[in-house]
């Protein structure tokens, strides 16, 4: 090899170095180096989810619902009030349990008056069935960080099975509590549940939720 390339070889050699620990370092996840006493980052590994029971922090949750608008794009509606126990199983996945409560009232959009609407008699009815359930009928361990959760979702009264695909985003010692970090995605038909058939298009609905334990 050429002198001039040995050299060069020989100096990128440690950028390359630096470049992969930085790469790792992403992968798994930004940190603070200096953290309070009794705070702890997640990591997405699931040896860090300690079994027991979790109860939702709803501050830093979202349940999204993402509405085909006449089939341009999709619009974005929130939902503001939610609560959910998880029993988590580290050991045997597949025998945890999952409750989650939404109040459909509590639904938010960027357009103005619309989430009055949607709360109305004309969709949502929230007057008449002021909350709509999941509750898990079972899980299945899918990856070391990926998993599905099947179980009846009711919604306006009526229930239906529904399948959510999730993700472990981060696990860990929390502040003072373990805590898990999830994100999940489910598609449903609104006929089933018996939506105005303006909504005639599948909705998906994003997760994003932290549980904590023994809070």
């Amino acid at each position: 090899m050429p002198f001039r390339r040995r050299l060069a070889a020989l100096l990128l050699a440690p950028l390359l170095v630096l470049a992969a620990a930085g790469a790792a370092q992403a992968a798994k996840g930004p940190c603070p180096a200096m953290l309070p006493p009794g705070i702890h980052c997640g990591e997405p590994d699931a040896a860090l989810a300690s079994a027991g029971a979790y109860h939702l922090d709803p501050s830093h949750t979202a349940v999204i619902a993402r509405v085909s608008h006449i089939g341009y794009g999709y619009s974005i509606f929130r939902f503001d009030k939610v609560k959910a126990d998880l029993v988590w199983d580290q050991d045997a996945p597949a025998k945890s349990s999952l409750t989650a409560v939404v109040e459909p009232g509590s639904i938010d959009t960027p357009v103005p008056g619309f989430a009055a609407e949607l709360a109305g008699p004309k969709f949502l009815r929230s007057a008449d069935f002021p909350e709509a359930k999941f509750v898990s009928t079972s899980f299945h361990k899918l990856g070391p960080t990926h998993g599905r959760i099947d179980g009846d979702l009711t919604l306006l009264g009526k229930t239906h099975p529904v399948s959510f695909d999730v993700t472990l985003t981060g696990a860990g010692g929390g502040f003072g509590h373990p805590r898990m970090g999830v994100h999940a995605s489910a598609w449903i038909n609104p006929a089933d549940f018996g939506v105005s058939p303006f909504l005639d298009r599948p909705i998906e609905l994003v997760i994003d939720a932290e549980f904590e334990k023994g809070a």
